[in-house]
């Protein structure tokens, strides 16, 4: 079993920034990779960033490439995602996620955290 829980969500005005963590416990290794994905109201949840527990691997969705930055902190047993220059259509519950490695990055997560709300108003 594998222990997920987010925290760092909230309010922030178009072009800010914010920091998620989530903090990962129980039966997490090597062969693991972490993703983080979001949900907006009335609409799917969507894939926005993974990397693999190794950190040596970083994958991200085309609309937050070049905004978010996904990474790992060993000391911690975490990872963040920094979410620079956002914009209202960011706004949506973001979940952590985490799945034993083998193929597709985005899809087929078996570990799911509590999920945190980020606001961005405009």
């Amino acid at each position: 079993q594998v222990q997920l829980v987010e925290s760092g969500g909230g309010l922030v005005q178009a072009g800010g920034s914010l920091r998620l963590s989530c903090a990962a416990s129980g039966r997490i290794n090597i062969n693991y990779i972490m993703g983080w994905f979001r949900q907006a109201p009335g609409k799917e949840r969507e894939f926005v960033a993974a990397i693999t527990w190794s950190g040596r691997n970083t994958y991200y969705a085309d609309s937050v490439k070049g905004r978010f930055t996904i990474s790992r902190d060993n000391a911690e047993n975490t990872v963040n995602l920094q979410m620079n220059s956002l914009k209202p259509e960011d706004t949506a519950v973001y979940s952590c996620a985490a799945k034993y490695y083998r193929i597709n990055y985005d899809s087929g997560y078996d570990y799911w955290g509590q999920g945190t709300q980020v606001t961005v108003s405009s």
